[in-house]
């Protein structure tokens, strides 16, 4: 019976850590639509805050939120499930803009 408590209470985060994801989540989204609506920084410079910040957002979600953990078999599972739609995501959006761009291309 003690194994499925300490179970259970390893796979969900305390009340601390789902108030910080939030506020970290929030100035995370603030950052960048703040540079947005200022509008006095460089397309480049706000594709790359507004990317970066993506990217930061998402390693935050699932480490604060959904427990992922690579430490663990499960999170190592996971985390090779994860790995495995990014990569058929990542297929699937590329090949569409390059079969739109040529296509754009081609009919002009």
């Amino acid at each position: 019976m003690s194994t499925s408590t300490t179970h259970d209470q390893q796979g969900h985060g305390s009340l601390r850590s789902y108030i910080t994801g939030l506020l970290l989540s929030i100035i995370l989204t603030a950052i960048p639509f703040g540079m947005v609506m200022a509008g006095s920084f460089s397309k480049t410079v706000t594709v790359i805050a507004i990317s970066v910040m993506a990217i930061l957002q998402i390693i935050l979600q699932l480490t604060l939120f959904m427990h992922m953990n690579l430490k663990t078999r499960e999170g190592r599972d996971s985390g090779s499930f994860l790995f495995f739609a990014v990569v058929t995501l990542t297929l699937v959006v590329g090949g569409s803009v390059w079969i739109m761009y040529n296509l754009h291309i081609n009919l002009m």
